[in-house]
């Protein structure tokens, strides 16, 4: 199957060259904005140098059975830009609309889009976990940007033979990770008292292998065309309880402190931190059984096993972060 893989330079995407570029049933092009000398040997590169609306990927596109877009402007805490959501429209709306149709044009025949389970919101309101059939409800210009690409895909796909799949992932975590996880693991490595002990929440997360499990799995399945689905490793956990797994991977005792809510999330306030906090301390759970009954997808990686790989990573790489840090 000759594959496209867009945003190479990515967490998702270099994930997904390395388990693919030693197997020979893949031939793969890799689409970035930048050449790297970490891709693999048997991936050939393309130059992107925008994913705007105008964007020519004729090239690219050319002789490829799929594509797998991973590519995007991604949700970040410090936004740079004046108007967040022109820009994310024009790069995940837009832009991934025009990759579908040149894409369609040239004859591909699945496109595989890697959303968010933040086109369903940003926190569970009641026990129940978020669905495919959930009303959408995105409370940021990067979620409403992703829902909207879905329904450009979906438009597209329509008029076209191009077979759509959305796969909406919530944290993926795994080596080369960035954002709060590694601060979790340098945190629980320095055995620091945390203070989460109150915190009763409950989160879905992702680890990078089950999402290129999912991913290879949603190429070639024929009962994935058209469909979306929720991808999560399917063991919901709490802010407290991920702390005391990932000490114990990593061989650290575990130091939590009985906080209230209420007072961490007044100090997320004054540090201008409340995004960030409230991750920690919010309930984000979605259901990801209908890829199972669908595809006849499960997890191949526990939770546990996930961040033990994690855990190998982050040791071999602790320098760098707490360069970062």
């Amino acid at each position: 199957m000759k594959v496209l893989v867009t945003g190479a330079s990515g967490f998702v995407a270099g994930a997904v060259l390395s388990r693919w570029a030693p197997n020979p049933q893949y031939q793969i092009k890799a689409a970035l904005r930048r050449k790297r000398s970490e891709i693999p040997h048997r991936v050939s590169l393309v130059e992107i140098d925008d994913l705007g609306p105008k964007t020519d990927w004729k090239a690219a596109v050319s002789g490829m059975d799929a594509v797998v877009h991973t590519a995007g402007r991604v949700h970040v805490m410090n936004e740079p830009a004046s108007d967040p959501l022109g820009e994310f429209r024009r790069v995940n709306v837009e832009g991934t609309w025009n990759l579908a149709c040149q894409a369609a044009a040239a004859g591909v025949r699945r496109f595989i889009y890697i959303s968010s389970v933040k086109v369903n919101g940003e926190e569970n309101f009641s026990e129940q976990p978020f669905t495919e059939t959930d009303r959408p409800n995105p409370q940021d210009a990067y979620g409403l940007s992703k829902w909207e690409a879905e329904q450009a895909l979906m438009k597209v796909s329509g008029e076209t033979k191009l077979e759509v799949v959305i796969l909406r992932f919530p944290l993926v975590y795994g080596p080369r990770m960035k954002g709060n996880m590694p601060r979790l693991f340098w945190l629980a490595d320095r055995g620091l008292p945390l203070p989460f002990q109150r915190v009763r929440n409950r989160r879905s997360l992702l680890y990078v292998g089950n999402a290129v499990s999912a991913i290879s799995k949603s190429l070639s399945h024929p009962n994935a065309a058209g469909a979306t689905f929720m991808v999560s490793d399917g063991e919901p956990v709490s802010t407290p309880e991920l702390i005391r797994r990932i000490a114990s991977v990593l061989n650290r005792p575990v130091r939590l402190i009985p906080f209230p809510p209420s007072v961490l999330r007044s100090a997320g306030r004054l540090i201008r931190r409340s995004e960030e906090v409230n991750r920690l301390l919010d309930s984000l759970i979605m259901d990801s059984s209908k890829i199972g009954r669908v595809l006849n997808w499960n997890p191949p990686y526990t939770l546990n096993q996930g961040l033990k790989e994690t855990a190998n990573w982050y040791k071999n790489e602790i320098g760098e972060y707490e360069t970062h840090l």
